[in-house]
C-alpha cells in the first residue's frame, strides 16, 4: 500500500475512518445549512457571528473536563453518548426548521448543546486514533483524518448548496439539510460496534487525582515547544479561521451571489485542504518550523484574499489558504499527540481543543462585527494581520527562551526540522533529527 494510505492496511481504523467520512459530510451539510439558516433569519454578520460563537464556546467550558474523561472512560464508550450529544440538538433544530417555526434564539440554544457534544467528542476521538493504530503510524493516521475531514469538506458544503437552492433557498430547505447531518451520526454508531476490541491499544487510565486538569496545565507549561504551538493555533483558530462567516458574507454582500455559490467555495477551499492533509500523512515525523511558517504562510494567504476584486479570483486564492491552513493543523495535531505523555495525551489534547476552538466563540463575534462595520473584505485582512503578529512575536518569544543563536537559528531555518531548539529542552521527550 502507498506509505501515504498505509493507515489504512489496519482493519479497526478502515472501518472507523469509513464511519468519520459519512459523519463528517452530514456536519458540513449542517455547517452550510445553520449559516444559511441564521442569515435568512437576521440578515446580520453579527448573528452569524454569535452563532459562530456559541457553538465553539463549550470548548473553552468544558474541554479541560472533557480531556480528564477521555483519560479516565474507554475512549469508544465516550464516543458512543458523544455521537447521541450531536445527533439530539441537529434533529431538533431541523425539525424546527422544516415546521416553519425556528427563530434566530432556537439556533443560539441549539448551537450551544450541540458544541457541548462536540467538546467532549474531540478529545476522546484524537487520543482513540493512536489506541487503533499505535504510535509509527499516528502521524499518518492523523493526515489521513484531516484528508476524510476535507473529503467531506468538499462533499458536504456542495451539497448542502445544490439541496438548499432545489428545495427553495429558504428556511425549511435548510432544515432539510440539518435533518441529514442529525441521520448520519449513525455511521459512527456503527463503526464503533464493528471494530474488534482485542486489536485496540489502550491507552493507561489515569487514577481519580483530584488536580487532574491543573496537572494537564502543568505538564503544558513545562514545554516551550507545545506552548508555541497553542499560541500559534490560538491566533490562527481565534482569529484567522472564520471561514463560515467570511465566505457567507463574502459571497451575499460582495460578491451579491447565493447559497450554491456559497457552498462552492467551501468545497474549493477544501481541495488545497485535501492536498495539505495528504502531504502530511506522508511526513513520518511532524516538526514544530512547519507549524509555525504554516501558520505564517496561512496569515499571508488570508490577507492577499480579502484584497481580491471579484469572485474567481477569490475563489483561486482559496485553495492556497486551505493548503497553509490543514498544514499548520496536522502538524500541530500531530506532534502535540507523538510527543506528549501517554497519561496526559486526552488533557494535553483537550487543552490543545479548547484554545483551537475555544478562542472562536471570543473572535467569532469580533469579526462578525468587523464584517457589519467595516466591510466583509476586512475580516479576512484584520484576521490575517492579527494572526501574523501573534505568531511572529509568540516564535520571537520561543527562540529567546531556547536560547537559540543565530548558527542554531539558520539551521532550524534552513532544515526545516525544528523539533525543539536544545534536546535538553525536551523534558523527556526524545524527537529524532
Amino acid at each position: 500500500m502507498s506509505p501515504t494510505f498505509r493507515a489504512l492496511s489496519i482493519r479497526n481504523y478502515r472501518i472507523y475512518a469509513m464511519g468519520a467520512l459519512v459523519s463528517n459530510i452530514g456536519t458540513w451539510m449542517q455547517r452550510v445549512a445553520q449559516d444559511w439558516l441564521i442569515l435568512q433569519l437576521t440578515h446580520s454578520g453579527t448573528a452569524l457571528g454569535i452563532t459562530t460563537g456559541l457553538q465553539l464556546l463549550p470548548a473553552l467550558l468544558f474541554s479541560p473536563i472533557a480531556g480528564v474523561v477521555a483519560d479516565r472512560v474507554p475512549k469508544r464508550t465516550v464516543l458512543r453518548c458523544t455521537q447521541a450529544a450531536m445527533a439530539i440538538p441537529a434533529a431538533i433544530l431541523g425539525a424546527l426548521a422544516v415546521t416553519g417555526v425556528v427563530q434566530a434564539w432556537h439556533v443560539y440554544v441549539l448551537a450551544f448543546v450541540f458544541g457541548i457534544g462536540t467538546a467532549f467528542d474531540a478529545p476522546a476521538r484524537q487520543s482513540f486514533v493512536v489506541e487503533m493504530v499505535g504510535k509509527d503510524d499516528l502521524p499518518n493516521a492523523v493526515g489521513l483524518n484531516s484528508a476524510s475531514f476535507n473529503s467531506a469538506r468538499m462533499i458536504g458544503p456542495a451539497l448542502a448548496g445544490v439541496l438548499i437552492a432545489a428545495l427553495g433557498s429558504g428556511v425549511r430547505a435548510t432544515g432539510w439539510v440539518i435533518l441529514v447531518n442529525a441521520i448520519s451520526y449513525a455511521a459512527v454508531f456503527i463503526s464503533l460496534h464493528l471494530l474488534d476490541g482485542s486489536r485496540l491499544r489502550p491507552s493507561p487510565v489515569t487514577g481519580t487525582r483530584k488536580r487532574a486538569v491543573r496537572d494537564g496545565v502543568t505538564y503544558v507549561r513545562s514545554r516551550p515547544d507545545l506552548i508555541l504551538i497553542l499560541i500559534c493555533v490560538f491566533f490562527v483558530g481565534t482569529f484567522g479561521m472564520n471561514f463560515q462567516m467570511t465566505s457567507a458574507l463574502m459571497t451575499t454582500e460582495v460578491f451579491h451571489k447565493g447559497a450554491g455559490a456559497y457552498g462552492l467555495l467551501a468545497s474549493i477551499m477544501a481541495v488545497g485542504s485535501l492536498a495539505g492533509a495528504l502531504l502530511a500523512a506522508r511526513r513520518t515525523r511532524p516538526r514544530l518550523a512547519f507549524v509555525v511558517l504554516a501558520g505564517a504562510s496561512f496569515s499571508v494567504v488570508e490577507i492577499v484574499a480579502g484584497l481580491m476584486p471579484g469572485y474567481v479570483l477569490f475563489a483561486a486564492v482559496l485553495p492556497l489558504l486551505g493548503l497553509c491552513a490543514l498544514t499548520m493543523i496536522t502538524s500541530a495535531n500531530a506532534m502535540i499527540q507523538m510527543t506528549s505523555s501517554p497519561m496526559m495525551r486526552g488533557r494535553v489534547a483537550a487543552l490543545y481543543l479548547m484554545i483551537f476552538m475555544g478562542g472562536t466563540p471570543l473572535g467569532a463575534p469580533l469579526i462578525g462585527w468587523v464584517g457589519d462595520s467595516y466591510g466583509a473584505r476586512w475580516m479576512l485582512i484584520g484576521g490575517g494581520v492579527v494572526s501574523l503578529i501573534g505568531i511572529t512575536t509568540a516564535t520571537l518569544w520561543y527562540v529567546r527562551r531556547q536560547g537559540m543563536n543565530r548558527g542554531e537559528l539558520r539551521t532550524a531555518a534552513r532544515d526545516i526540522r525544528w523539533g525543539n531548539a536544545r534536546r535538553e529542552n525536551l523534558h523527556g521527550v526524545q524527537v529524532d533529527r
